[in-house]
C-alpha cells in the first residue's frame, strides 16, 4: 500500500469531485484525507489516498479530467506520516479588517515565532473586508498572553482586528 497526494486545480464545474473520487475508487484507492474548496471560482482539491495503484496508474485514470485544459492534476507519492498528539494546545486565530498585503504573513509570522504551527488556514475577501481563520497548534511552553499581545500589536499596525482563542470541539 502506498500513499499519494493528488491535487486537482482549475475552472469549477459540477461533477469534479464525483468524477475524481470515482476514478480513484475504481483503482482501489481509499480517500484518507481531503480538502476541497472554491477560490474565486476556481476549484482546488487536495487528496491523500492509500492503495495499491502506482502514480502512473493514477495519472492515467485522471487524464480525462485534464483533456479539455480546464483542470490540472498532479500526483505525488508521499510518506506515511501519521499525526501524533502533541503536548501543546489547539487555538483559533481570527482576523478581520480592510484588505491589504501582508496580513497573513505578518500574523502567522507571530505564531511561528513562538513555535506554533498553522494546521488549517482559510481566507476570504468579501468586498473590502478581509477575513482569516487559522487553526493553530501551540507548544506547551508557549506564553499565550505574550503571543496575544504580539498579535494585537501587529494587527493594530495592519489596521485589522485579531483574536486568539482556544479551540472548542464544535469549532472543528
Amino acid at each position: 500500500m502506498t500513499l499519494h497526494a493528488i491535487t486537482v486545480l482549475g475552472h469549477d464545474r459540477p461533477g469534479i469531485i464525483a468524477e475524481t473520487t470515482g476514478r480513484l475508487a475504481g483503482l482501489g484507492l481509499n480517500l484518507e484525507d481531503s480538502s476541497m474548496t472554491l477560490l474565486r471560482g476556481h476549484f482546488a482539491m487536495t487528496l491523500i489516498c492509500a492503495g495499491p495503484a502506482s502514480g502512473a496508474e493514477i495519472e492515467d485514470a485522471l487524464a480525462a479530467l485534464t483533456a479539455d485544459g480546464s483542470l490540472t492534476v498532479t500526483v505525488r507519492e508521499v510518506a506515511d506520516e501519521h499525526e501524533t498528539a502533541g503536548e501543546g494546545s489547539s487555538w483559533v486565530l481570527s482576523v478581520h479588517g480592510g484588505d491589504r498585503p501582508g496580513i497573513v504573513s505578518t500574523l502567522v509570522g507571530e505564531i511561528a515565532r513562538v513555535g506554533g504551527n498553522i494546521t488549517d488556514l482559510t481566507t476570504r475577501l468579501a468586498g473590502d473586508l478581509y477575513l482569516v481563520v487559522a487553526e493553530v497548534e501551540l507548544p506547551a511552553a508557549a506564553d499565550v498572553e505574550a503571543l496575544r499581545g504580539a498579535l494585537a500589536r501587529a494587527a493594530d499596525e495592519l489596521g485589522v482586528g485579531a483574536t486568539l482563542h482556544p479551540t472548542e470541539v464544535d469549532d472543528l
